[in-house]
């Protein structure tokens, strides 16, 4: 029997976060019920059927592209580009593959497209389903280092609370300059220094930094009393890591990694065991340092790891 993968894309809509794209082969026997395109379905629901897909499925591909590759070739390329990856991640080449909508160019593997197919075609409607959970899960890691837009919500898409928080915070850095909310409310860092944000800044741009790096955002600017704050706490090999971040704004004299002395060194320790005890955590623990300084372009970040703490 010929291989029919179905493909299929989410985030084509949304002001930030990349757009993602799933193809899926499914055996003829499969055992999977209630397939349907994802937009209709409770997230609950999506992931149910999202492990039963993955379980199931013959082969499973994923492509995701972001939010600067979608400025800079634009969203309907992004999206082909990210459903090209995902028919190339595929284990095995399928013989025929199902577009949702239209026909995917400059593909090697014969494609057709199909209006509304996920509303008529399972393999289309398991890559429907994939896709989105896939980013719906990247947005929701977003939403620790960016709880001010709500996009574990919103999902990066325009809705009330989304546009307000531009409006008062301005864009991030996922956010897609290429759509027009976004570039009526991109930042300076003028803007930065006089809303008192630059360490506010700085701390996301951290934390996108390590989160590029493989690291799990776990939390951000952790209140320990009396101790003060955590500025970041990540986890990676199953080692927690905390971070405090250091942002200047333009050239100093040294480095603002210096500035960290004995007296801020003996609070951070202290902050680091009432969090531990607070949370019950046996794991290997760290203390970083990230420095970031904003300039116009892209920003320099400087990781340094292990600092001596007791």
């Amino acid at each position: 029997m010929a291989l029919i993968a179905g493909v299929d894309e989410a985030g084509r809509g949304p002001l930030a976060g990349p757009v993602a794209a799933a193809a899926v082969i499914l055996p003829e026997d499969h055992s999977i019920a209630g397939l349907n395109d994802s937009k209709k379905l409770s997230p609950k629901k999506r992931e149910m059927l999202y492990d039963q897909i993955m379980n199931q499925a013959l082969a499973v591909g994923i492509g995701t592209v972001d939010e600067k590759t979608i400025d800079h070739v634009n969203i309907l390329n992004g999206t082909y580009k990210a459903m090209r990856m995902a028919l190339g991640d595929l284990d095995v080449q399928p013989d025929h593959a199902l577009i949702d909508g239209f026909p995917l160019p400059d593909q090697i593997i014969p494609n057709k497209g199909i209006i509304k197919g996920d509303e008529k075609i399972e393999v289309i409607q398991a890559a429907s389903i994939i896709a989105k959970v896939t980013r719906d899960r990247i947005m929701d890691k977003y939403d620790v280092i960016f709880p001010e837009y709500g996009f574990s919500g919103n999902k990066g898409y325009g809705t009330l609370k989304h546009m307000d928080a531009l409006k008062k915070w301005k864009a991030t850095p996922i956010h897609r300059k290429s759509f027009k909310p976004v570039r009526d409310n991109f930042p300076t860092i003028s803007w930065y220094r006089k809303h008192r944000r630059i360490g506010w800044i700085g701390e996301k741009l951290a934390a996108l930094f390590l989160m590029k790096k493989c690291y799990e955002i776990k939390s951000m600017n952790e209140y320990c009393a009396p101790y003060g704050e955590l500025d970041l706490i990540a986890e990676k090999n199953d080692e927690i890591v905390f971070v405090e971040v250091k942002t200047v704004s333009k050239e100093q004299l040294g480095s603002p990694e210096l500035k960290i002395d004995a007296e801020k060194i003996s609070k951070l320790e202290k902050a680091i065991d009432s969090y531990l005890m607070k949370n019950d955590i046996t794991k290997d623990i760290r203390l970083d340092i990230v420095t970031v300084f904003l300039r116009k372009g892209r920003p320099i970040i400087n990781h340094y790891k292990g600092i001596d703490i007791c």
